[in-house]
């Protein structure tokens, strides 16, 4: 059996001991000269074992704090309960990310960028419009807890929303998000379909989502749907991968 380099053993314990809860999330690790002394090995075997660990997310440094156990609990994205939050009446404003954080409308807050946009060649065949039709385009982050937690890049039609409060970015954030904004335009929606991929962040969603270095992103592209007409599309819904569990469940 091929002996392990000695950063990937002592990333390998200390992961170990993260997952178990000897070292929970905010605790703070031993520090490097501890671990050099404990293992036998120099500085630098140290310093490769925790840049693996912050990779993975399990850990980050903080200035003059030292090298801390994140604490970030994934949150469970139940895909098919989540939208029943804004189509259903609600006795208190909340939406399906309010829902998937388990926060309150106080805890919420949406940055927001409004612009119109010619569709492309992509979007043109995800809405099933010709190209170059005009659209609205909303880029949203979403912070829960102080913290940014997603990206949201949508679209909609700008012949729908045009002289409308959905096209007016002070009315956000709106209870019921989106699917509460279709029904008030007349057009409620009635399918919702998500395709689920990975990939490495930009640098910008990186900065905006303060992700650890190394750690993918999942993007969701979205239609939703008011009978058989595409009236929004989302391109992307950008999440941390350490941040999020998707559930699905299907019905047979």
């Amino acid at each position: 059996m091929a002996i392990l380099p000695a950063y990937v053993r002592i990333a390998g314990e200390l992961r170990e001991l993260i997952r178990d809860g000897t070292y929970p999330p905010g605790r703070r690790l031993p520090t490097i000269s501890r671990l050099c002394d404990v293992h036998g090995v120099s500085e630098i075997v140290i310093r490769q074992a925790f840049a693996l660990l912050r990779t993975e997310g399990l850990i980050e440094t903080r200035r003059g704090g030292g090298t801390v156990v994140r604490g970030r609990p994934p949150v469970r994205r139940l895909a098919m309960e989540r939208y029943r939050a804004e189509t259903a009446p609600a006795a208190v404003p909340a939406t399906s990310f309010t829902v998937d954080h388990q926060i309150t409308w106080r805890d919420y807050r949406l940055d927001r960028s409004y612009s119109r946009h010619r569709a492309d060649e992509e979007l043109s065949a995800l809405f099933a419009v010709e190209p170059g039709t005009l659209l609205l385009r909303r880029y949203f982050v979403f912070w829960a807890r102080g913290e940014p937690q997603q990206i949201s890049t949508n679209y909609l039609p700008w012949s729908l929303v045009e002289g409308t409060p959905v096209a007016d970015p002070d009315r956000e954030p709106w209870p019921g998000g989106t699917p509460a904004q279709l029904a008030f335009l007349g057009h409620p929606a009635t399918r919702v379909e998500e395709a689920v991929r990975s990939r490495m962040p930009t640098r910008e969603e990186a900065d905006t989502l303060r992700m650890g270095t190394g750690v993918p992103v999942l993007t969701i592209t979205r239609r939703m749907f008011s009978g058989d007409r595409v009236l929004e599309v989302c391109r992307d819904i950008v999440l941390p991968a350490d941040r999020v569990v998707l559930d699905y469940a299907i019905d047979l």
